[in-house]
Parts: C-alpha cells; sequence; structure tokens
C-alpha cells in the first residue's frame, strides 16, 4: 500500500457553490487524502476550518455516505435535530438518503481539523434545506439548480 506523503497531497480551497451560498466557506480547507493515491468508490480528506468557517451548507446526500472525525479542535454540529459540539475523538456520520441536513461550523477561537469520508457515488442529489439551492451531479457533471430547477 503506497504511503500517502500528505505534505504533498492537494489541497483544495475552492467552493463551488454559486455567489454568497459560498461565503461561509471562505478558508476551508480540504487536504485530499483519497486523490493522492487514486481512490475512486470513497473520498478521504483532511478537513481544516478556521475559528467562524462552515464546511458546508447545511445538507443531506441521497446516495452517499458520509462519516467524520475530529482531529482537533472544536465545532458544532448543526443538523435538523440541533447543535452538538464535537472536540477531539469525537465522531459522526450521515446514512445516504436520511434526510437528516447538516453541516459543522468552527465556533471556537482556534482551527479545528477534522477526517472526512465518504463515498464517491456515480450520481448524486444533494438537498440545502435552509437556502434556494440543490445539486445534482452524475458522472460528467455538477449542476447547482434552485430548488425549482433554475440553473444558477
Amino acid at each position: 500500500m503506497p504511503k500517502i506523503e500528505i505534505a504533498r497531497a492537494e489541497v483544495d480551497r475552492s467552493t463551488r457553490y454559486p455567489g454568497p451560498l459560498a461565503d461561509p466557506l471562505q478558508g476551508r480547507e480540504k487536504c485530499k487524502l483519497g486523490d493522492a493515491i487514486g481512490l475512486t468508490q470513497f473520498g478521504v480528506n483532511i478537513a481544516t476550518l478556521p475559528p467562524g468557517v462552515w464546511s458546508s451548507q447545511r445538507h443531506w446526500h441521497a446516495n452517499e455516505d458520509e462519516f467524520i472525525y475530529v482531529l482537533e479542535g472544536e465545532i458544532v454540529l448543526v443538523e435538523d435535530g440541533g447543535e452538538v459540539v464535537l472536540k477531539s475523538g469525537d465522531a459522526a456520520g450521515f446514512k445516504a438518503n436520511s434526510g437528516n441536513g447538516h453541516c459543522l461550523i468552527n465556533r471556537g477561537n482556534r482551527t479545528a481539523r477534522y477526517l472526512e469520508v465518504g463515498t464517491r457515488a456515480a450520481n448524486d442529489k444533494v438537498t440545502y434545506p435552509d437556502v434556494d439551492m440543490m445539486l445534482e451531479r452524475d458522472s460528467s457533471s455538477r449542476r447547482y439548480l434552485h430548488k425549482s430547477g433554475e440553473p444558477y
């Protein structure tokens, strides 16, 4: 099994969200460990959230499972049932098609890091319950749409 040179792995600072929906994510980084060794069935990232930064807009996937494990710092898990503080050593997961919208927010005063693992489904639909956005993705395209179906 090839060793991953973490310091050389791609760091993704982008957000693909349209317009101001990307604002709360500015500063988020994802070190793409799964991509570094060519994994295709699931993704593995070390995500970094500076203070005040969100992991994503609150969402849920139709076809992808997600798992996170907090490595350092403290983050707030925001989901349908409320909010929970996650600290180093805590984990959470989200089963595909659960309908439980979730995101992570760093409300602390120091940077937090967590490991995230998720399915790489060829086709997926992502629902964002708090904002006028949804995502439809297949093997060749990614489309952000208004809930009406109109493209951004």
